[in-house]
């Protein structure tokens, strides 16, 4: 934050988060396509979740939908690609715009946090580098949630937040095709051992302590426990499966 703000001190830093699991790249992925349409156009969306920092990994500046998004790539950025039409793309190359000397271990400080401080400021993003063909990024290969038959939703959780609530991959539009109601009590959701009867509009709709599903405020299914803990209560880790069935009327 010292670096940009001593290049553009008009800047206006918005912390999304500090509680990506370390190394956890589908994690980020997912909050940055969640997160950036709440920002104003020209935002410039800064993404260092960055396991090979030090290496020969390209960092990229992404223009798309009036954002600028820059991260190293290392597939971060495919959820966002899956978005919309870009506009541009580059290879982030020019040193002119780090600081130097560019530690091996601190991107974020050397190469990151000035690059962004100087778009912020109205440079092209063309001036960064060389042009960089989409398909020739890095894609992850996210896992979405599938049909097991038997009219069976089958989700993955992705990550926590501070709560505990446990985030699933199913988001709020396979629930409304799988529960014509739009009410969402005419479904099923087990996970482990658990079963839970119904989709919550509220975490007040259950007593203390209690499981439930609702739709948390990124637009996807979570299990989450009024007033507790339900990663920790339920035994839940990353990459359980949830699966939802519709309920006989």
């Amino acid at each position: 934050k010292g670096v940009i703000l001593s290049i553009n001190p008009q800047a206006v830093i918005v912390d999304i988060t500090h509680h990506i699991d370390p190394l956890d790249v589908i994690q980020a992925a997912y909050l940055i396509k969640s997160s950036y349409r709440y920002f104003p156009e020209g935002t410039v969306h800064l993404l260092v979740v960055d396991p090979g920092v030090g290496s020969d990994r390209a960092i990229v500046a992404l223009k798309m939908m009036g954002h600028i998004f820059l991260a190293p790539d290392n597939g971060v950025l495919t959820l966002l690609l899956d978005e919309g039409k870009t506009d541009a793309i580059v290879s982030v190359e020019n040193t002119r715009y780090f600081l130097e000397p560019v530690s091996r271990t601190f991107h974020g400080r050397d190469i990151f946090a000035p690059v962004s401080a100087h778009l912020c400021r109205g440079l092209d993003i063309k001036n960064l580098g060389s042009s960089l063909d989409q398909q020739n990024l890095v894609h992850l290969k996210i896992s979405k949630p599938y049909s097991s038959g038997n009219h069976q939703l089958v989700g993955t959780v992705l990550w926590f937040d501070r709560f505990g609530n446990c985030i699933s991959n199913i988001d709020a539009a396979l629930l409304e095709k799988m529960d014509k109601s739009g009410s969402g009590k005419m479904l099923e959701v087990k996970i482990g051992k658990h079963t839970i009867k119904g989709i919550s509009l509220s975490y007040a709709e259950t007593e203390p302590k209690c499981p439930l599903a609702i739709i948390g405020g990124f637009g996807y299914l979570e299990i989450a426990l009024n007033k507790g803990n339900a990663k920790h209560a339920l035994g839940i880790e990353k990459g359980d499966t949830i699966m939802l069935t519709p309920k006989p009327e």
